[in-house]
């Protein structure tokens, strides 16, 4: 993915103040012997209540774009901050504690965790912030009501279908009402009513 990738926005709410700033970034990996370069100098600024869809073909970069500004991986070069801190100069645990606290990661292949049930995973970010136990079982009765997953909570996500793990990792991402969330192709798997549903 280049600079010149094709990106598609349109703002919910008007504001000047940047949150998410992306200058010059560029990220290469080894694929066997070749080195593929995914991310080619690219710069965008994101605003508080923006969104925006990045656009183009698969494997263009548009995955690991998301995962470098989710600090879920490292740039070769360039710079990212997120609310006007870099992610290069912040140590391990402050890294941690941004995906912890601001952050809201929709997976493309959903990564819940296979050994607990639907309402669990929910749970899962809300048990890392040291939320009090009812608090946490109110929100995430909120958060299966919202995606329409209440009679499916018990379930592990090898009984649910890829919809229904779609639901469970988009109401995961949102448990902790993160100020940035990504989302990988959020409703890749979800028929068009309930995604328009997910989507509002």
């Amino acid at each position: 993915m280049s600079d010149k990738t094709k990106r598609k926005s349109r703002t919910k709410k008007t504001t000047k103040k940047i949150f998410v700033d992306v200058k010059g970034v560029s990220k290469s990996y080894q694929m066997g012997e070749v080195e593929v370069q995914a991310l080619k100098n690219v710069s965008l600024v994101l605003g508080l209540g923006e969104i925006i869809s990045i656009i183009g073909p698969s494997g263009s970069g548009k995955t690991t774009l998301l995962n470098v500004i989710g600090a879920l991986d490292y740039v070769d070069s360039g710079s990212i901050s997120i609310n006007r801190k870099k992610l290069s100069s912040m140590s391990d645990k402050e890294l941690s504690f941004l995906r912890r606290d601001t952050i809201g990661y929709i997976f493309q292949n959903f990564n819940l965790l296979e050994e607990i049930n639907a309402e669990k995973n929910i749970e899962m970010p809300l048990i890392l912030a040291k939320l009090e136990k009812e608090d946490r079982k109110k929100r995430v009765e909120e958060l299966l009501e919202s995606v329409d997953l209440i009679e499916r909570r018990s379930h592990n996500p090898d009984q649910l279908s890829g919809g229904e793990q779609q639901r469970v990792a988009i109401a995961r991402a949102l448990a902790n009402n993160p100020k940035l969330l990504l989302a990988d192709e959020p409703t890749g798997n979800l028929d068009s009513i309930t995604g328009e549903k997910i989507l509002k």
